[in-house]
Order: C-alpha cells, then sequence, then structure tokens
C-alpha cells in the first residue's frame, strides 16, 4: 500500500507542475504563489479548528495537534526555506520548458545526498557514487539538448533560479529529518502551520517585489492556481499516508516521488506541445537510473 500510496503523490506532483506552469505562462509570479498558498491554508483552517474543538478525534490521522513555541518557530524556518524553493522555482518556470524543469528537478536526492555530506558527515558507498556519477553525467547531456532550443545552461538566468530551487529545496529534506525525527512534530501540525507561515511571508514580498512592477507585470487571475494549492496539499496527505503505513520504506518513498519528473514531462509533450523531447527524455532516463541507483545503495 505504501509504494502505491507513493506513486500516486507522485502522480498529484506531476499534475501539481502541470498546474504551476499554465497559471504562471505570461504571468507575474508572486500573486500567483500567494494564490495557491492561501488555498493551502484556507483547506487546513477547518481541521484546524475542529481539532482543536475537539470535533476530531486526537487519533485520527487527519487530526491536527497544538504543538509548543520551539516547535513553531522550527515550522516557520520551515516555511521561510520552502517558499525561497518556491519563488526561485517559479520564476525559472515561468520562462522555461517545462521538459527542461521536470529533469532538473528529478537532481534533488543528488544535492540533499551532497548535504548529507556536508552537514552530517555522512559517507557514501561504492553504489551511491556510482549513481552519483551516473546522474551528473546525463544532466551534463542534457545541458547540451537545452541549447539545441536556444537555452544555455550557464548563462540562463532562469535555469539557475531553477537549480537553486531545487538546492534549497532539498536543504528542506534535510531539515525535515531534523523537524520529525529530533523534534517530533506531528506530520498533520507541520503540514497545516508551515502553509500558514508560507502565506505571512508571501505577503510582504508581494508588496515589496511585485506591486512596484505590477503594470509591467501583470497579474491574470487563471482557474488553475487554487488548483495548486489543492493539489499539493492532497499529494503531501498522501505522502504522509505512505510513510503511516506499516514497514513502509521511508528511503524508497521519497524517491519514488521523484518519478513525477515523468509525469510532468509526458504532460509537457502532449498538453504544451514542446520540442526536441526524444533527446531531453533520453537524458531524463539517464537521470532517473542514476537515481534509482543510489536509492539501491541506501537500502
Amino acid at each position: 500500500m505504501w509504494f502505491v500510496l507513493a506513486l500516486l503523490s507522485a502522480l498529484c506532483l506531476g499534475f501539481y507542475d502541470v498546474l504551476r506552469k499554465y497559471s504562471l505562462k505570461d504571468n507575474a509570479v508572486l500573486p500567483v504563489l500567494l494564490g495557491s498558498t492561501l488555498t493551502s491554508s484556507l483547506m487546513l483552517l477547518p481541521v484546524l479548528v475542529l481539532s482543536q474543538m475537539g470535533l476530531v478525534p486526537d487519533d485520527a490521522f487527519f487530526y491536527i495537534p497544538a504543538i509548543s513555541f520551539h516547535q513553531h518557530m522550527l515550522l516557520v524556518a520551515k516555511a521561510a526555506i520552502v517558499l525561497g524553493s518556491w519563488v526561485f522555482v517559479y520564476y525559472g518556470l515561468r520562462d522555461l520548458p517545462l521538459s527542461i524543469v521536470s529533469p532538473i528537478r528529478a537532481t534533488a536526492p543528488i544535492w540533499t545526498l551532497i548535504g548529507a555530506l556536508i552537514i552530517f558527515a555522512e559517507r557514501p558507498n561504492i553504489i551511491q557514487w556510482i549513481g552519483l556519477v551516473v546522474t551528473m553525467a546525463f544532466f551534463f547531456l542534457f545541458s547540451t539538448a537545452g541549447k539545441r532550443e536556444g537555452i544555455n545552461f550557464k548563462s540562463n538566468r532562469a535555469v539557475w533560479f531553477v537549480v537553486i530551487g531545487t538546492i534549497i529545496g532539498s536543504c528542506s529534506a534535510l531539515f525535515d529529518k531534523y523537524v520529525v525525527v529530533n523534534a517530533n512534530i506531528p506530520r498533520m501540525a507541520i503540514l497545516c502551520y508551515y502553509s500558514f507561515y508560507q502565506v505571512l511571508f508571501v505577503i510582504p514580498l508581494l508588496f515589496i517585489i511585485w506591486w512596484p512592477q505590477r503594470e509591467k507585470q501583470p497579474f491574470v487571475w487563471k482557474p488553475t492556481i487554487p488548483a495548486i494549492g489543492v493539489i499539493i496539499i492532497l499529494a503531501d496527505f498522501i505522502y504522509y499516508g505512505a510513510i503511516a503505513c506499516p514497514g513502509a520504506l521511508i528511503s524508497l518513498i521519497s524517491p519514488l516521488r521523484r518519478s513525477n519528473a515523468i509525469v510532468a514531462f509526458l504532460m509537457a509533450y502532449f498538453i504544451f506541445k514542446e520540442r526536441n523531447m526524444l533527446r531531453k527524455g533520453l537524458c531524463l532516463i539517464g537521470i532517473m537510473a542514476g537515481i534509482t541507483i543510489i536509492v539501491l545503495g541506501s537500502l
């Protein structure tokens, strides 16, 4: 069951990327981000209220408990990290084809592994090193595929935005390990409270960065904007359900979710009619193969 739930979460994340790309097309980034994060918060608010009123049993999977001030501060930090990742990725996704963004995002486990080397002094085994080399080799080949579309990975700002956002997102994954294991914050509390804090962070960014430029970067409302918030909550809820299953292998669940890159890549072809898909697809397969080798080396 945990395997099926992990794949369902990946499917949701694939559609999540498609919704983001459609919403950001010829649109202002920060209002889109505010609309999606606000939707997520509004979805969780009734559950929080009902939980605090005692109308949701404390043994229910979706029960949201009260947490300490210290735990709230940790979730404030998590919200800042995740939002930083999303801001960079959103700006990159607006200006790049989805078939370019998805393989870059698929390299996230690589940056998590490198972060574990630096922060936790972990030492990869020979299989993990092979996976690292394979992934980076195909990522280099992937950069040559981008050049056929006039996208130079070295000088293109949008590419660097996606890379930076992916690296920050990997930092969030490492921070999650501390938040869940060391700080012992319940997963539904994480999902709920950090969603609220994200909204509080986005609002000042909106007025500082976008509002003065609103005439040059007009915002167009699209019905897919709130759908972004709905599907990311659904993806995370299913993900936490997978983790809660007896015998679930967390070391496999997280990489399985990265198969969302395949879903998004296919959608880039069928929905957005993007070009040069065969060459980019082969590079994506190579990147996913490298990630799989790393996972197998972690078992």
